[in-house]
């Protein structure tokens, strides 16, 4: 990969508008360039048309998951970084992602900073937080109840608790560190 004080051409591959922007015009501002794609189809059409040197995946992009665009990336893309990047962080996601051929696995909120080091393959920065257990079980449960429809009860069952204990869960929304 390139050095500290190289350019990178990067492609973002991110379905959140505002945390896009922001996080391309801090990559720009470094020097790099960066090309924003909301979807799997729209990246691998911008990964064929320019390719970049590394690539940023959201894990989660609509109804996709980033998951599935990291083989596709890889095969087109041989010697570019790919990192993956979420807000859903869990250790079943890191190993599925390396498995799938990424270089690194992020967990949101994530800057400038610490994605240029992932991407350059250096030590992860030091304020990269793993989140809480609670809060890992908070975002499972939500993902369940959302494939649920938001239907409690089934997502209980789903989850192989009472009704009432999911509630009581739901309604302690643990802080993010």
């Amino acid at each position: 990969m390139s050095g500290p004080g190289d350019t990178l051409r990067i492609l973002l591959v991110e379905d959140d508008p505002v945390f896009a922007r922001v996080l391309s015009r801090a990559l720009t501002a470094r020097g790099h360039r960066v090309a924003h794609a909301i979807d799997g189809p729209a990246a691998l059409a911008s990964a064929a048309a320019a390719p970049p040197d590394a690539a940023v995946i959201d894990l989660r992009l609509g109804e996709e998951s980033g998951l599935a665009l990291i083989e596709p990336l890889r095969s087109r893309l041989p010697d570019a970084r790919l990192l993956v990047l979420t807000g859903y962080a869990s250790v079943a996601t890191a190993v599925e992602a390396i498995k799938r051929g990424a270089d690194d696995y992020l967990a949101k909120p994530a800057n400038a900073v610490q994605v240029l080091a992932a991407l350059r393959g250096d030590a992860p920065a030091p304020s990269v937080e793993t989140p809480s257990l609670k809060r890992l079980e908070w975002e499972h449960i939500q993902q369940v109840l959302r494939a649920h429809d938001g239907n409690v009860s089934a997502a209980a069952r789903a989850l192989g608790m009472h009704r009432r204990t999911l509630q009581r869960k739901l309604a302690k929304r643990p802080v993010r560190r």
